[in-house]
């Protein structure tokens, strides 16, 4: 028996151990998924929570003395101060000391007191995970922490029983992993289930109010007022998503670019624009109006919604021209290049509606009446050339040989462009003195800052007005939301060249990447996790009272069409179940209904006497001889109900060991402890031959 009671012990322990690492575990990552921490940090605890769970296993064995725990917490303590002098961020110092503490206290902890520090420490990172974050994955590893702390209560407690307790049930390990982890998992699903149903029925009014308290918004360098040849490449080679592009049009939409700005003044390595001139547009009921009252040019139109990250930047996206945008701001900013600006950062969850004349290409667009005329000035300005390498106005001349127009010339230099040279994000390995005299002559391989760059100069050596946009291409189409997704691998950059009797027109000189794949099946995957995301953002992160009647609505109308009406008053509920108990009585006679109504009363009656009668057939059994383990509850639901009659009822949250005791010490008293103490004889010590006292037992308080 000693046997078994260690062993269960240790299957305890070993589960407690496990739930308890996973809590921890389950923190850590809901910080890391964040994205705020840095690579040491993320490397050290993610090697003590696995040394941590190879000491469970029992494949490796040690044991830090307390001496040199002591020794390593002064130094981290002195190395806490050296952090946050250096980073100049305190919660960043915070977060670093709350992870050294977690992997040493979950590699040291032996004590109940280690084990309640340790779950406190879980909490505290799972706590800063919600001020970090507000993404989809917090909701994932919030579940996971909830998993892991009911299973960590739930063993906990009976880990503490078993210490208590001289005898343990002999069937207690029988499936004993799965079956408790089961039950956490019910658990964490009802808890998951109840907080989001109230959730939905009550609206949060501080929307995301944790999140505002960091700025971690992202930085897009090729949209500021200065932007150096390499920028968009850098930007290229991350994967985050900046917006989410919801279109209205009952036209097809080709390929769309997303212009953000544009700039005019290049020096050889960097672009710049000379003046911050902006024009203040307010913003009235959200509502603004920015093309000429009366003017409409013919050419397409759409409407667009644009669901923007949180971003360090002003700039505003959008498809050719907007005409209308709807929006929360006060005031609206625009510049000489036609670029819209807010004039401070963009908010987590901020969005716009557009209404925009898209830009086609001047061969099939209509001659725009009466011709637009670029003045002097900005035509200077268009013209203006650095000192560039002779070759650069030469090769011009050659790619625009033979054309008889500015279009045609400006077309000359883009075709040759795309075919004649290749795409690439792999940067120079060091700073060149002339980087488009590199491009074009050595190297002949770059991004689309390059390709755009050196069109622009050539198109300007030519005497055609030119300036570099920048901005996003159209991204990707997912199909579960429904969404345009436009992530910061799909920052570009292209050409705006003026071209007589039409204005400004787009021209993309790059050539397609050949390293762009299709839909795998990761892509296909990341779709859902992106369109997880957006739910996340729009239905959690920002649900609000409109958010809320959506959602009624939506209910409203489904129910109604499947003939359903919650919202019908109790009188007129009342009339429909009259109606129908007149109908069912007219077709079938008011007798069915009394014999309706007897099998129901039947029915709430029989259950309780099956069972009572299942209770006296097991008893029977017991007297006979023909007891087992399980005969053991039954008789204990016997007595209670006998006590009951006498007006003694057990609490729930009473052992029976302590319901005994609480029994005033009369002769049923007496005989309810001595049944008790027989009841755990059978019931955790598996002594069969006790249950015929326990029949003797409950005679004698039957006569009592």
């Amino acid at each position: 028996m000693a046997r078994q009671n260690a062993g269960a012990a240790v299957s305890v322990e070993r589960f407690f151990q496990f739930s308890l690492l996973g809590l921890v575990a389950s923190g850590y990552l809901a910080v890391a998924g964040s994205g705020y921490l840095d690579t040491p940090t993320i490397a050290l605890t993610t090697a003590g929570l696995v040394l941590r769970a190879v000491l469970i296993c029992g494949f490796v064995r040690f044991d830090l003395s307390d001496r040199l725990t002591t020794i390593v917490t002064i130094a981290y303590a002195a190395f806490f101060g050296a952090d946050y002098f250096l980073s100049r961020d305190f919660l960043a110092a915070t977060v670093h000391l709350l992870f050294f503490l977690a992997v040493m206290k979950i590699l040291t902890a032996k004590s109940n007191r280690d084990y309640l520090y340790t779950a406190v420490i879980a909490f505290l990172e799972l706590l800063a995970a919600a001020i970090l974050s507000v993404n989809f994955n917090f909701f994932l590893f919030l579940a996971l922490y909830l998993l892991f702390a009911i299973a960590a209560l739930t063993s906990g407690e009976i880990r503490r029983s078993i210490d208590r307790s001289t005898v343990t049930a002999r069937s207690g390990l029988k499936s004993f992993y799965p079956r408790l982890g089961l039950l956490s998992a019910l658990v964490t699903l009802g808890i998951l289930t109840l907080t989001a149903g109230l959730f939905f029925i009550l609206p949060r009014t501080a929307e995301a109010a944790f999140s505002r308290l960091i700025a971690h918004r992202v930085f897009l360098p090729g949209f500021s007022n200065q932007v150096n040849l390499g920028d968009i490449g850098e930007i290229k080679t991350s994967s985050r998503p900046i917006m989410h592009i919801r279109i209205w049009s009952a036209q097809a939409v080709g390929p769309m670019k997303w212009r953000g700005a544009a700039l005019s003044d290049f020096d050889g390595k960097r672009w710049t624009n000379p003046s911050r001139r902006a024009e203040m547009i307010p913003v009235e009921n959200e509502h603004v109006v920015l093309a000429p009252i009366g003017l409409r040019p013919p050419g397409r139109r759409i409407n667009y919604r644009v669901d923007l990250e949180a971003l360090e930047n002003d700039t505003l996206f959008f498809a050719g021209t907007p005409e209308t945008l709807d929006l929360r701001a006060r005031a609206l900013y625009r510049y000489e290049a036609s670029s819209f600006r807010l004039g401070h950062a963009t908010p987590p969850g901020f969005h716009y509606d557009a209404f925009s004349l898209l830009d086609d290409p001047p061969e099939t667009s209509p001659a725009v009446f009466p011709p637009p005329v670029l003045p002097l000035a900005s035509r200077e300005l268009y013209l203006q050339l650095p000192t560039l390498d002779r070759r650069i106005a030469e090769l011009a001349r050659n790619f625009a040989s033979g054309a008889t127009s500015d279009l045609a010339r400006t077309r000359s230099i883009e075709r040759h462009l795309r075919s004649d040279y290749s795409y690439t994000l792999e940067l120079p390995d060091r700073e060149m003195a002339d980087p488009l005299a590199n491009f074009l002559f050595a190297r002949r391989k770059g991004h689309c800052e390059y390709f755009a760059s050196s069109m622009a100069v050539m198109l300007r050596s030519l005497g055609i007005p030119a300036r570099l946009a920048t901005g996003f291409q159209s991204g990707v189409y997912n199909p579960v939301s429904d969404l345009w997704l436009i992530r910061a691998s799909d920052a570009h950059s292209w050409v705006e060249a003026w071209i007589p009797g039409y204005g400004w027109k787009t021209f993309d000189p790059t050539p397609a990447d050949p390293n762009a794949g299709g839909l795998s099946l990761l892509t296909r995957l990341a779709l859902y996790l992106d369109a997880s995301e957006t739910f996340w953002q729009e239905w959690v992160v920002t649900y609000d009272l409109v958010r809320q009647g959506t959602l009624a609505y939506r209910m409203e109308q489904g129910a109604q069409r499947l003939g359903i009406r919650w919202f019908d008053t109790a009188a007129s509920l009342r009339a429909g179940w009259q109606r129908l108990g007149a109908g069912w009585a007219r077709r079938f006679g008011w007798q069915s209904l009394i014999w309706l109504a007897a099998v129901l009363a039947l029915g709430f009656v029989a259950g309780p006497l099956v069972r009572l009668l299942h209770i006296r057939r097991r008893v029977e059994r017991v007297r006979r001889g023909q007891a087992s383990v399980a005969d053991a509850t039954v008789l204990y639901q016997r007595m209670l109900h006998i006590l009951k009659r006498r007006g003694y009822q057990k609490p729930l949250w009473f052992t029976p060991a302590e319901f005994a005791a609480s029994l005033p010490p009369t002769p049923l008293g007496n005989s309810v402890g001595e049944f008790t103490a027989t009841y755990n004889a059978l019931r955790f010590g598996g002594h069969a031959e006790a249950a015929p006292i326990l029949s003797i037992l409950l005679d004698r308080m039957e006569r009592q």
